[in-house]
């Protein structure tokens, strides 16, 4: 018979925040999901707007992704929709890909975009590369919020001044010219409830947090339209929205050359925010977020999202810290969040579409503008200049070259540094006898490191005052090695042998001792007695 803890761990790649769910949490889980679901569902209809798409596809966003994440995730409290940022590079990657603005359907090109952003999760998953993505550095991504912020903000202004175009997946450029056309036929009703929306979300973020201010926005300029029928003063409404649940749709292959960048860089972007917003709102109590389950869960919610008109998802800290502000206990807070989200795609169609444009593009513009963190920005100035110079440079590139070069720009420097960071030698004298030392290795040698260790424990080893006769290189951290590697150490040899130094390696695995034993140098050195299972043997034979 199996036993119950064996059960537990085969179901905790499934539903593993619901394991040995506890009744008592139901009613703070229900709570929780439907308080989320004022906050996400308004604003993920909002941002579908960003990408040009029709506010039902943000909607169908808050939908089947969640659902696959809540079954799929680690996170207890995080909601797994749509956010600013992917919303952005959707829109840009549509308009790199020629899907026109207002296109008859947009959304067979939308699936696959989705789908690929949720295949390449998931080969990242199957390739284990969680931690690797999770190099990208903050300030990468810093440079990129700022980017897309000032993008987006700067394309939503037309739309509150009146204007139906929207510019925000042609760049910042573009949007500030449209913004000086848009001047000139600026509608002043349109303005004032412009102005009138992002005042009062601006307050109530200040000074009533608990109060949805997204979903007071929404009724207000529905019962505007409906009550004093303001629309009939040219205030624009969004397109009729159709109800119903998602139908899956087909698939438009006819771009996919063109948008699998975009794909590749929203992937990017939407892992990092999703483990980003899962391991701050994680309470100390709860387990660990595992980033290659994160993968898997994330990758999964778009793949199966895509066959339903969803944008690619990821996790959004506004909706997750509501959602855990309001007591989730689990995910089950997220199925809730999805039931109110199908209720309103099934009943509140006719209503929505009473829904002023303005408004939407006040909620996106209230939105974008606190990912514009300049106090941060400087901050870092004075912290690490480094760092700054690498968010700026950023996000110039966003606003000059567009957001997709962006993170291209983000990911390389990132991988640079990285790079340089592991290619420094750490060397450190962890012993001596006479004129015997044991040079420790900070880091493991690998191909592209190990020439600069080289030269380093050279010059370590031929400055030491008194010199050194010999040196006992500690090996431990080599778990595994390679034919450069061999050919580093052989030549180091050759290098102290001429400095009248002799070489003794020490505490090399079994596995990389196996390789190693395979080359004549290394048998010879054994031979000679130059190699020890321990650093002590080796001090104590290079010194008699």
């Amino acid at each position: 018979m199996t036993s119950a803890p064996s059960i537990r761990a085969r179901r905790r790649w499934f539903a593993p925040t619901l394991v040995d769910y506890d009744r008592a949490w139901l009613s703070k889980d229900i709570v929780a999901g439907l308080a989320a679901g004022a906050v996400v569902v308004p604003q993920a209809m909002a941002y579908a707007t960003i990408a040009d798409l029709p506010v039902q596809v943000g909607l169908y966003t808050c939908i089947v992704p969640m659902v696959v994440y809540a079954l799929l995730g680690g996170s207890r409290a995080m909601s797994v929709s749509t956010t600013s940022t992917i919303a952005t590079l959707t829109a840009t990657t549509l308009v790199s890909a020629g899907v026109a603005a207002g296109a008859d359907d947009p959304l067979g090109t939308l699936m696959v975009l989705t789908l690929l952003v949720g295949v390449f999760l998931v080969l990242a998953r199957l390739a284990r590369l969680g931690g690797l993505v999770e190099n990208i550095s903050g300030a990468t991504v810093l440079g990129l919020k700022i980017g897309v912020g000032a993008t987006v903000a700067v394309g939503q202004l037309p739309k509150l001044l009146g204007e139906s175009e929207n510019f925000s997946g042609h760049g910042f450029v573009r949007s500030l010219v449209a913004v000086a056309q848009a001047l000139d036929g600026a509608n002043i009703p349109t303005v004032v409830l412009s102005v009138a929306s992002i005042t009062l979300l601006v307050v109530l973020k200040r000074l009533a947090p608990a109060i949805p201010g997204t979903l007071i926005v929404v009724v207000g300029g529905i019962l505007l339209v409906a009550i004093a029928g303001i629309d009939r003063l040219g205030v624009d409404l969004i397109q009729p929205v159709p109800s119903g649940f998602p139908t899956p749709v087909l698939p438009d292959f006819s771009s996919i050359g063109a948008i699998v960048p975009g794909a590749l860089a929203i992937a990017v972007m939407a892992f990092l925010e999703s483990t980003a917003v899962a391991r701050g709102i994680r309470r100390p109590a709860e387990p660990p977020i595992d980033s290659d389950q994160e993968l898997l869960a994330t990758g999964a919610a778009n793949v199966v999202g895509s066959f339903f008109s969803s944008m690619p998802a990821a996790g959004g800290f506004s909706q997750s810290a509501v959602n855990q502000n309001a007591g989730a206990r689990t995910q089950v807070s997220t199925l809730v969040t999805v039931g109110l989200a199908v209720l309103v795609a099934l009943f509140l169609g006719p209503v929505l579409s009473l829904l002023p444009q303005a408004t939407l593009a006040a909620m996106v513009f209230v939105a974008v503008v606190g990912l514009i963190d300049v106090p941060q920005l400087i901050r870092w100035s004075r912290i690490s200049p480094v760092d700054f110079w690498i968010a700026l440079v950023v996000a110039l590139v966003g606003l000059s070259a567009g957001l997709l070069v962006a993170v291209a720009v983000g990911v390389i420097v990132t991988l640079v540094l990285v790079l340089r960071e592991l290619n420094t030698p750490r060397l450190s004298i962890t012993a001596r006898s006479g004129d015997v030392i044991a040079v420790h290795l900070g880091r493991g040698l690998y191909t592209a490191n190990a020439l600069a260790n080289e030269r380093a424990i050279v010059d370590l080893a031929t400055t030491q005052q008194p010199q050194v006769s010999a040196v006992v290189l500690d090996l431990e951290r080599m778990d595994a090695i390679t034919i450069t590697v061999l050919d580093a150490l052989h030549d180091l040899d050759r290098e102290l042998s001429a400095a009248g130094i002799v070489l003794h390696v020490a505490a090399l695995p079994t596995r990389a001792g196996a390789v190693a034993a395979k080359t004549s140098w290394y048998r010879g050195l054994a031979e000679q007695g130059r190699v020890h299972a321990t650093v002590g043997e080796g001090i104590a034979d290079a010194t008699v």
